[in-house]
């Protein structure tokens, strides 16, 4: 929720897995992030210490609020791409001015994205920091990318297409694949536990109070109507395929 002067707060900051690291400083955070590539807490520990500063510089860059929670997320994702790569040890041997400093490298970053990032039309951003935070929305696009095909299939159908389980039963079959409506929902009940053994443990810690069931997407009996005769008539499955590989479930897969 926004303070007083529109800086969001975020309650992972307050979790007891961030808070023991308080105390660290930014070049032992950033060295332990690079040794602990399986951890997440090192990662949204930086993001709770810089997370002002990078909002307080886009916050005004941006047209619409929208667009700067997308530009706020997209900036922290290429943070977490980038860091793993940072000699601070090295960079830190300088002197003066010249010396290197996580904030400052944060801040050349955040710049950088700023006057190069190419953020879409309000109505094409499906992201809300109301619903996922940056860390999570990074981490959770990990663990999808590292999920089965299929998995990743079914997930994106249900969750980012919002497709019932008879339309996507019905889908399937149209694409030779001759699947019941229990195979879907045992299929996807398998992907939203896939996903979550994907995420880093202490992200579940951090993130998840538990794992949550798939939701009833259809309460009517719409498999026939849908199977009869029906084809697709937007995307081939190799399109939607291409966007399984690309796209990340909506995050209100984890609300509680």
């Amino acid at each position: 929720m926004p303070n007083a002067v529109n800086i969001p707060q975020f309650p992972e900051c307050d979790h007891a897995l961030v808070q023991s690291l308080q105390h660290l400083s930014d070049q032992e955070l950033v060295t332990l992030f690079q040794r602990h590539p399986d951890s997440g807490r090192y990662f949204t520990a930086i993001f709770c210490r810089y997370s002002p500063v990078v909002y307080s510089l886009i916050r005004h860059s941006a047209r619409s609020p929208v667009q700067a929670e997308y530009l706020f997320a997209l900036i922290w994702r290429h943070i977490l791409h980038e860091l793993g790569g940072v000699d601070i040890k090295g960079e830190s041997t300088g002197n003066g001015s010249g010396s290197f400093t996580l904030q400052n490298w944060i801040i050349n970053v955040t710049a950088l994205c700023i006057n190069q990032a190419v953020v879409p039309e309000v109505e094409a951003i499906h992201y809300s920091l109301a619903d996922a935070s940056p860390p999570f929305w990074c981490y959770l696009e990990q663990a999808l990318e590292r999920l089965l095909p299929i998995d990743r299939l079914v997930l994106v159908m249900a969750m980012t297409f919002r497709w019932s389980e008879a339309r996507i039963v019905a889908y399937l079959r149209a694409e030779g694949e001759q699947l019941s409506a229990t195979d879907v929902r045992v299929k996807l009940e398998q992907a939203y536990q896939n996903l979550e053994d994907a995420l880093p443990e202490d992200i579940r810690a951090i993130y998840l109070a538990k794992l949550p069931q798939p939701d009833d997407l259809v309460e009517e009996d719409e498999l026939a109507h849908l199977t009869d005769g029906w084809r697709p008539e937007e995307d081939d499955l190799a399109e939607v395929l291409a966007e399984a590989r690309q796209s990340v479930p909506s995050p209100n897969l984890y609300r509680e």
